[in-house]
Parts: structure tokens; sequence; C-alpha cells
């Protein structure tokens, strides 16, 4: 099993059939998995992980733990009843649950994930990503201590090194980031800097493609512009993510019609799922969704772009509504919900945290999307077992067909993104809930 640098890379690099690769566990089914119950205590504050977003205020976003916001608090009260959300005490509680069951079974951080796999791989990037999320609403030292270790123990580096072009490569990159704005120490991002500078300079634009691509490089691009207040990183990584959306492929992964993602040239038409429609796989979109809600709570409201990023997210936002499943869980296929149709986590936390993060900031109305984000975060909390387990994950994979079935009790073959997703969408819903 191996990782792809380019290409073909993504989830497509993850081939199933590696649940023995994860430590006690046995079988499909998830038996010994192990794992442990855990709460939530005091922190302190001072880390604002909001979309992305560290250490720079924003649009209702608070440090440490505060969760208020200029329209979520609003649109909270003004569509209460049915559509409230659960209180945020219960959202964390779920959130450190099934932090303390992956902790447990994970206590090195710089563990090896299989003999393949350092874990500094995209699958353990996007899992960082989520426990920054944690952080930034519920700051605990111990998990800033556990994400600090992770850094420390690849030296701060990147795998495939500082001159990579791989996506998954440069997603590790994102909390190296988000921890070098909590201490600014210079070896943290000195690698990833440097890497992203190489491709700045360079000419290529064309390096995403694979729409799952643009969630593990696109914040690192906002992110370094931000800290350097250098549009350089903005208007190369416009110009990657339009080559995406615009180009790669027959005419680019977008949808202008559907506003929805094709994962990659492969699921282009005339590619059809069983029932006729485009394959638009949920976790796919997923990745976008979360890649533009980081991208916008991270950049300048001045940057060029900003209105095209934002015009995408809203259209996006309007598709996925209009396809979410009556028990709040999306499909894997977007618009064919009779191939593998049933809930699964992944896409379903992805799209939670873009919508919550939207009507929190008034991007998104709250009686348009408030009760979907409520859908959401029912079907989200309903796939946590009682030893912080996450059911319904789709395994590594790049359509609707991978990693199946899916279930409460099938244990995937990586269980670190599918945590990471959760825990962004969480971070997000806790912070559109009332205290």
């Amino acid at each position: 099993m191996s990782v792809p640098l380019s290409g073909s890379g993504g989830e497509g690099g993850l081939l199933l059939g590696t649940a023995g690769a994860w430590a006690g566990s046995t079988d499909a089914g998830g038996s010994d998995r192990g794992g442990a119950t855990g709460g939530s205590g005091g922190g302190t504050a001072g880390f604002d992980a909001s979309a992305g977003n560290i250490g720079r205020g924003g649009a209702g976003a608070q440090g440490g733990g505060g969760a208020t916001s200029v329209a979520g608090a609003a649109g909270v009260t003004g569509a209460a009843g049915a559509n409230a959300l659960p209180s945020r005490a219960s959202v964390l509680e779920l959130m450190h649950r099934a932090n303390t069951y992956f902790v447990a079974k994970w206590p090195d951080p710089g563990k090896a994930i299989d003999s393949s796999h350092s874990s500094q791989i995209w699958t353990r990037a996007v899992y960082y990503e989520g426990l920054m999320g944690l952080y930034g609403i519920d700051p605990q030292p111990s998990e800033l201590s556990y994400a600090v270790d992770w850094g420390t123990s690849h030296a701060w580096g990147l795998n495939g090194g500082a001159t990579t072009r791989s996506a998954d490569n440069q997603c590790a990159g994102q909390t190296y980031l988000d921890l070098y704005e909590i201490d600014p120490q210079a070896a943290r991002i000195k690698d990833i800097q440097a890497d992203i500078d190489r491709v700045v300079a360079g000419a290529a634009v064309d390096d995403w493609t694979w729409v799952d691509a643009i969630q593990m490089a696109m914040p690192v691009f906002a992110k370094l512009g931000a800290i350097n207040s250098s549009t350089a990183y903005f208007e190369k990584m416009y110009a990657m993510y339009s080559s995406a959306k615009n180009t790669q492929g027959a005419a680019g992964f977008y949808s202008k019609i559907d506003h929805l993602w094709w994962r990659d040239a492969n699921f282009d038409p005339p590619y059809t799922e069983p029932n006729g429609k485009n394959c638009y796989w949920s976790r796919g979109n997923g990745w976008v969704f979360a890649a533009l809600t980081r991208v916008l709570g991270t950049i300048p409201e001045s940057e060029s772009h900003r209105a095209e990023y934002l015009a995408d997210f809203n259209a996006m936002a309007e598709a996925l509504r209009a396809v979410q499943r009556s028990d709040g869980f999306w499909n894997v296929s977007l618009l064919d919900p009779t191939h593998f149709g049933g809930p699964e986590l992944t896409g379903t936390s992805l799209f939670a945290y873009g919508m919550a993060w939207g009507v929190r900031n008034g991007v998104l109305s709250a009686d348009g999307y408030l009760p979907v984000v409520k859908r959401a975060w029912t079907a989200m909390a309903s796939a946590v077992h009682e030893d912080g387990f996450l059911g319904y994950v789709q395994g590594t994979g790049q359509q609707p067909s991978d990693g199946q079935p899916v279930t409460f009790d099938k244990l995937p073959n990586y269980e670190d993104f599918g945590l990471g997703c959760f825990l962004l969408g969480a971070s997000e819903v806790a912070r559109l809930a009332p205290p």
C-alpha cells in the first residue's frame, strides 16, 4: 500500500483492507476496538480555530472557548424551538469522548500508522485539523501537547520532504501553522513555508488533479498569506483552485449546473451513477466545502478572489441542503440515494462544519440553514459509541462504492481522518450552540 505523491493522489492512494494496521483491531465489525471514555475539563484561552482562523478574531469568532457570533447567536435564538441546537456542553462531551478513545489507542503521536505509513500522512493530518478545532473551542493543555509532540516527532517536516508538490503531504502544514500562531517558533513552519514558496515561485498551477487536494493544501496557502501579509500566496492559491475548478478534466471538476464537484477526471461525464445522475461523492464535496470554509475564515475581506470563493460556498450550500437525508446524514452518492445509500459520517461532518460556520458568520441565513445543521448534528451524535468509537465512517477511497458496507459498528481502514472530520464539524456546531 502506498500513498501517491501526485496525479491520482488523495484518498485513492490509501487502499482498503488495512484494518489490521490498527492496534487492537481484529475484524471489520470493530471487535476488540479498545478505547476509553472521557470528558472535558477546564483549560486556558488564547486560540481560535474557527474555520482555520488562528489568532485573527474575525466575524463573530472568539478565542479560547468563546462561542458567540455576529449572526449565529441571533440565529439560534431567532430560530428556536425545534431548530434549537443542544447545549455546547453536550457537544463538547461527545467531542472529548471520541478524542479520548483515539488518544488512548494512539498514546504516542509519532508512532507510525503501519509499516508503510508514518503518522504525518494526510489521514493523520486531517485528525490534527479537527483536534485544533476542539482545542480552539475548549482548550486543554493535554490536547495542545499531543499536537506539539506530533509535530516535534516529525521535526516539523513533511512526508516527501520540503520539495513535495503533493497536497496530501502538505496537509500537515495546516496544523504546523496553527501551532506556530500559538507559539511562533520558526522551526515549526520552516519546511512547509519552504515547500509552498517553491510552488509559488514556479509556473505550474495544475497540481490539484483530485478535489481532495483542495482541502489538503488550499488552507495552507491562505494561512501563509495571512501570516506573511503576502498576496503572492493568495494569487497562487487562486490559480490552482481555478485550474481544478475550470480546466482540469474535461472542463473542470465543478459543475456550474449542479454546483457540486466531480472527484477527479475519471468521474467526469459521461460517467454516471446507476440512476443516470452525475457522480458526486459526498466526502469529495465535503473536502471542497471545508476548504472554502477554512479559506474564507482566514483571508482578509479585501482579498481579490474572496467574492468568487463566497459565491461557490453559497452555491454548494444550497445544492447540499437540497439532498440532505431526513435523518440528517448525507448519502455517499449525493444524487443517487440508491447507490450505497445510508448514513455516512465524514461527508456529513464536513457539510455541518461549513454550514454552521456560515450561519454563525452571517454568510448563510439562520432560517434556511440552522435546521439543516440541527439535523446534521443529531446524525453526527448518533454515530458516537459509548466508548468514543465513531460509526458510519467510510474508509479511504474515491467514490461511493469504496469501503462498503458502511455501518455503525464497522471499523474503517483508517480511523484518524474520520475523527478529524467529526471534530471539525462539531467544533463549529459547538460555537453556534447555546452554552
